[in-house]
């Protein structure tokens, strides 16, 4: 492998180095993250966890998740070399530790914060279990179906339209640029982490991808919070299909092997979901998981 395709694919891996590793890594003075411009103003940063969307405007810096906390400070020093403009709004797609424990590095640094209200009592009420209140800047603004906010030239919306891969998913368009972050309600590729602990709906999730396809153009960019090895996190409306078939087929098979008379147990010894075998590696028995409870309980 050439240094150049080392640095590429070695990016994605940095969190699961070895200290080691880690040590090459600086003698080689390579970042473990990577920023990748969507449009002059608008680009995507990857470290650890779920991709961060920013905009750089002539009022101000909107960044939609914040991964964990060294990740979001190194995200802060890159986009402060690409503009001098404060940071104006921060928006948490949902809950998650990889999408919201960036947030404490912001404190200070901006005024709003805002996610959907369940997302905003789910980030309490795991912090709370975890006993890392100290560690955590919650959302000051939270919003029921709709919420909307004009910086310079781009206005900032978010949809939320009931449960998906939580209870407080919101879907983030970026109108002008007319480009969507889609947090976790797509996995490209990627069997998907379904958080029944904190309301997650899959009937209801596959809904959600179908308005999404109608709400936004053919033109529209989405971009994803994780995406399978070889798979871009930047997808399209094909994408967002082909994952909605993936849950359509995840409730079918899970469905079909409850009524042939298989335990729980013998169902999770499935390698693959008939019907959407693009969707391979670790994880498949979460969804099955999800599915049976889905599907087994009143």
């Amino acid at each position: 492998m050439n240094r150049r395709s080392f640095i590429q694919t070695s990016v994605f891996t940095f969190a699961a180095l070895t200290i080691a590793q880690q040590k090459i890594f600086a003698a080689l003075k390579i970042d473990p993250w990577k920023v990748t411009m969507l449009t002059d103003s608008t680009g995507i940063f990857t470290e650890k966890g779920g991709t961060i969307l920013f905009h750089l405007s002539k009022k101000g810096i909107v960044v939609i998740d914040t991964q964990f906390a060294d990740a979001a400070a190194h995200l802060i020093a890159e986009l402060n070399k690409k503009s001098q403009k404060p940071f104006k709004l921060l928006v948490n797609t949902h809950h998650h530790g990889d999408h919201t424990s960036g947030n404490i590095a912001f404190k200070d640094l901006l005024d709003t914060i805002v996610a959907h209200e369940n997302s905003k009592i789910n980030q309490q009420t795991v912090a709370i279990k975890n006993k890392s209140e100290d560690k955590q800047l919650y959302p000051n603004t939270t919003y029921s179906k709709k919420w909307s906010k004009k910086i310079g030239k781009e206005k900032i919306h978010l949809y939320y339209f009931g449960a998906g891969h939580t209870n407080g998913d919101s879907i983030v368009h970026l109108q002008h640029e007319n480009i969507v972050h889609m947090g976790d309600l797509v996995f490209n590729r990627r069997h998907p982490y379904i958080d029944k602990t904190a309301g997650a709906n899959i009937k209801n999730w596959i809904i959600i991808l179908e308005k999404t396809q109608v709400l936004f153009n053919d033109n529209t960019k989405f971009v994803c919070g994780h995406a399978g090895n070889g798979y871009d996190v930047v997808v399209t409306k094909a994408d967002i299909k082909a994952f909605a078939n993936y849950l359509q087929k995840v409730l079918e098979f899970t469905q079909a092997e409850i009524a042939a008379g298989k335990t729980k147990e013998e169902i999770l010894k499935a390698t693959t979901i008939p019907g959407a075998e693009e969707w391979k590696g670790e994880g498949i028995e979460r969804s099955l998981t999800a599915a049976f409870i889905e599907l087994t309980t009143k």
